[in-house]
This record gives structure tokens, C-alpha cells and sequence, in this order.
């Protein structure tokens, strides 16, 4: 495949390469004339844009122009079917996932297993690497990266999980080099580049390049899977992760100073008054032999609307979710909330009572006018690993060819 040496582009068109390639992947530049107004700059220099990111392998430029609208039709421009893909996983307290994933945000089907046993974290990792191995060696595609979310801040720069507290695993576990390793063992000879976040940080920037945060400016997510509560913070197209990779853990929110113990010590915390288990406590009910804490919890709130223990529980738990995202509107002032797992069912349970429980704790109550929105993807934690796999490339295409 010709590298960009053997295809030159114009300078200008060169310092867009990677914007160029964002829009695309983001579906913000679904044709050449589109390309050309986002970017700012010359047909001609669009059109060498997109006649290197096709070279690439990146994207497909239709020969056929699309019309229907004002002026010259447009060549459409499309991420590459047949393009490269990286590997997204996700490790949670009930077990772990792996997908590969071209441009454009749409997984392959997911592998869902259990985590193994003893769950030790180098144990854990390398059965990740392994099963994620085993998509990589099946598919036709090549395999550019691969990236981890996990249910615990990592810190920055050194990669370390510092709270892992759902997986047993002690503080300072330097997860991202572990996982490095894990992949290189399980992938000999292809030397991927690999990273780790925090699972609620790259689900948010998942559902703001392909779901619910689309185009929000101070996007606000916040979500449960099977343990605890997780938030992040989205401004301006960027994560914003504090200082060293560990803002935004809400789930350290006391939402009721009486409430159910938390394994940081204290009481009455968001992550275990508004997660699967404190809703399966309150409607009284125990997941099957293994079941996922989450599927249950969502059992729960399926059967609120002819249920009083299932309805008495999930006005119990909106209530505190709700006075914990109004602590964070009062000090975030996000344009949008967007709630991902356990939480997403909870909005479409109590659509009335989880809306107005926020805007009665809120600073400036219902005249806030803050969207409360569903999460749109289905698992946006791996595609948020995906994200943060394809980013090196994101900001440099031509690595593809390096």
C-alpha cells in the first residue's frame, strides 16, 4: 500500500489529514464538499485529502456523486469496509468483552466471558489479550492497536489503577503495562501499541463522537454497569481528566450520610446507592446463579410498571441518582446529561421522578433546562476502547503506513 511519500499532498492538506479523517470517522463529512466547508480550505486541497486517506486504506471515495442539494454535486466519502480495524476490550465485575473495530464507531460482534479464577490482574489480562488474540488472528483485516477500559481511575502518566475496588485488585496496580504485555505475548510479532482509561471516561467520549453527546459542548455522562457509578466529563471535544487522569469520580458523591456502606469506607456513597446492587437490595430481590448484576437490576426496573416493590425500589434509587447529578449540574453546568447503563433504564422507568428529582436539588431547578438523554450506543464502553485505540492515528493517518 502506497505510504503518503508515494502520494504528496499540499502542505495545508497534510496539517488537515488527521481533522480530515475525524470528520469522516465521525460522520460529520459524509461528502468531498462537505470536507471542504468543515475544513476551511480549497476544493483541490480536499480533494488530495481524501485522495490520501483512501490511500491509506482509511476511506473510500465514491466515485458517484451525491445530489440533491444546491450546487455541484459531491463525491461521497465513506471510513473503508475493508480498512484496518483495532481491538477494544472491557474488563467489569461480572467479566470481560472483546470486539474489533473499524473507523466509524460500529463494533464487530462483541465476545462476552467470565472473568477468571483467581482474578488476579495479570491473571485477568492475559486471558483478555488472549481471547482478543484470537479475533485478531480470524479476522482478514489488519490490526493496528489495541486499548482496555476498566472499571478503576488510571492514573497519568504512569498507568496505575488506584481504586479497583470491584475487582479485588490492590491500589497502584500499573495496569498499562501489564495489559502491554499481555498483548505482546498473546500477539507475537505484531508489536501493537496499546492503552488503558478509565471505562466511564471513554464511554463518554464514544457517545459524543457517535451517540446521545453528539455536538454537546459540556457534555455530562453518567453510568452504572455492575458495580459502582461512573462519570465524566466531555468540554469542547476533550475529556477532561484533571491533573493526573482522575476526575470526575462521582461515584464518591455522598448522597445519603446513612445510607449502604461503600468499600471506600464511608456511607451513603453514589457508587453503592445508585448502582445494580443497591436496586436489587431495594426491590428485595437476588440475581440468579450467574446472572449479571446488571441484567437483574434491569429485570427490576422492567417490572416497575406492575410491580410495587420493583416501582418503590426504583423511585428509591432515581432519587438518589437524581441528587447526585444535581450536585454535579451545580458545580459543571453541562449542556447535556447523558446516562449510560443501569441508569438509561432507570430514565425510561421513572421518565417524570428521575428528571424532577435533579431539578429539585438543582441550583437553578427546572429553569436549568439541562437535557437528560439516554445513552445511544449499546456498549459504549468498548466503544470508547475503541476510541482511544484508533486516537494515534486520529491525530496522525500516515501512521497507518508506518
Amino acid at each position: 500500500m502506497p505510504g503518503p511519500a508515494a502520494r504528496p499532498a499540499p502542505d495545508r492538506g497534510r496539517t488537515v489529514l488527521g481533522p480530515a479523517l475525524a470528520l469522516v470517522h465521525t460522520g460529520r463529512a459524509p461528502t468531498r464538499s462537505a470536507l471542504t466547508e468543515a475544513l476551511g480550505v480549497t476544493r483541490a486541497t480536499a480533494g488530495a485529502v481524501a485522495s490520501e486517506l483512501a490511500a491509506l486504506g482509511l476511506v473510500t471515495v465514491d466515485a458517484r456523486p451525491a445530489g440533491g442539494g444546491r450546487g455541484r454535486p459531491s463525491h461521497r466519502l465513506a471510513v473503508d469496509p475493508a480498512g484496518p480495524v483495532v481491538l477494544a476490550a472491557q474488563i467489569h465485575a461480572d467479566g470481560f468483552s472483546v470486539a474489533l473495530a473499524g473507523l466509524g464507531g460500529v463494533l464487530e460482534e462483541p465476545v462476552d466471558l467470565p472473568l477468571p479464577r483467581p482474578g488476579d490482574p495479570g491473571r485477568v489480562l492475559r486471558a483478555v489479550a488472549e481471547a482478543g488474540a484470537r479475533l485478531v488472528a480470524a479476522s482478514p483485516r489488519s490490526c493496528l492497536g489495541a486499548a482496555l477500559a476498566v472499571p478503576t481511575p488510571v492514573a497519568e502518566p504512569d498507568g496505575t489503577a488506584l481504586a479497583a475496588l470491584y475487582l479485588d485488585w490492590p491500589a497502584g496496580t500499573p495496569v498499562t503495562d501489564l495489559f502491554a504485555a499481555a498483548v505482546a505475548e498473546a500477539v507475537p510479532g505484531a508489536a501493537l501499541p496499546t492503552a488503558v482509561a478509565n471505562d466511564a471516561n471513554l464511554a463518554a467520549l464514544a457517545e459524543h463522537r457517535h451517540g446521545a453527546g453528539r455536538d454537546a459542548r459540556h457534555l455530562l455522562y453518567v453510568t452504572s454497569g455492575h458495580r459502582g457509578v461512573g462519570g465524566a466529563l466531555v468540554v469542547d471535544g476533550r475529556l477532561h481528566t484533571g491533573s493526573a487522569g482522575l476526575a470526575l469520580e462521582v461515584g464518591q458523591l455522598v448522597v445519603d450520610p446513612a445510607g449502604r456502606p461503600c468499600p471506600c469506607g464511608r456511607r451513603g456513597c453514589l457508587d453503592v446507592e445508585a448502582d445494580p446492587p443497591a436496586l436489587l437490595a431495594a426491590a428485595g430481590r437476588t440475581p440468579r446463579p450467574g446472572e449479571p448484576l446488571l441484567d437483574a437490576a434491569r429485570a427490576v426496573t422492567r417490572a416497575a410498571g406492575r410491580d410495587p416493590a420493583a416501582r418503590a425500589a426504583v423511585d428509591r434509587v432515581a432519587d438518589r441518582l437524581g441528587a447526585g447529578i444535581a450536585g454535579m449540574v451545580n458545580i459543571l453546568d453541562p449542556d447535556r446529561i447523558v446516562l449510560g447503563g443501569l441508569h438509561r433504564d432507570l430514565l425510561a422507568a421513572a421518565p417524570e421522578r428521575l428528571p424532577a428529582a435533579v431539578a429539585g436539588q438543582c441550583l437553578w431547578g427546572r429553569r436549568a433546562g439541562v437535557p437528560l438523554l439516554p445513552a445511544a450506543l449499546e456498549r459504549p464502553d468498548l466503544a470508547g476502547a475503541a476510541e482511544l485505540a484508533w486516537q494515534p492515528y486520529l491525530d496522525d493517518p500516515s501512521a497507518v503506513a508506518a
